[in-house]
């Protein structure tokens, strides 16, 4: 006989409300961040010794700008998601956790602002 009530089984919540979000967000990201940081190896290989307008050329074809993007967004996400784990697990005291978690999330959004404004500002040709 179970415990567990109809509504809990549907929804397969554990006991924090948020069942396995964090976990498959962070393994969906680390996935996604092996292909593309094998497109960013390849992109920077290909321009090894290539001169600037090859560069700017090669980084305003709008699929390698998406690429780009979707790395800046996973890689941010994947550190904010990772840097979260470590400050629930390691730091004490509720303040100090809450102020570390906020100050997590603003380093990494001020990080994903910064990378999706270069590759933008790149990608249209400045």
């Amino acid at each position: 006989m179970s415990m567990r009530t109809p509504l809990k089984s549907a929804r397969n919540l554990g006991s924090a409300k948020e069942g396995a979000d964090h976990f498959w967000k962070q393994r969906v990201t680390g996935v996604a961040n092996v292909f593309l940081g094998l497109f960013l190896v390849w992109l920077i290989a290909s321009l090894i010794g290539a001169d600037h307008a090859t560069v700017k050329a090669k980084l305003a074809n709008p699929l390698i700008a998406l690429s780009l993007l979707a790395l800046v967004v996973s890689g941010t996400i994947h550190m904010r998601l990772g840097m979260q784990t470590i400050i629930e697990d390691y730091v004490q005291g509720e303040f100090g956790k809450v102020v570390a978690l906020m100050l997590n999330t603003f380093f990494a959004a001020a990080i994903a602002l910064a990378s999706i404004f270069a590759v933008l500002k790149i990608s249209f040709g400045a």
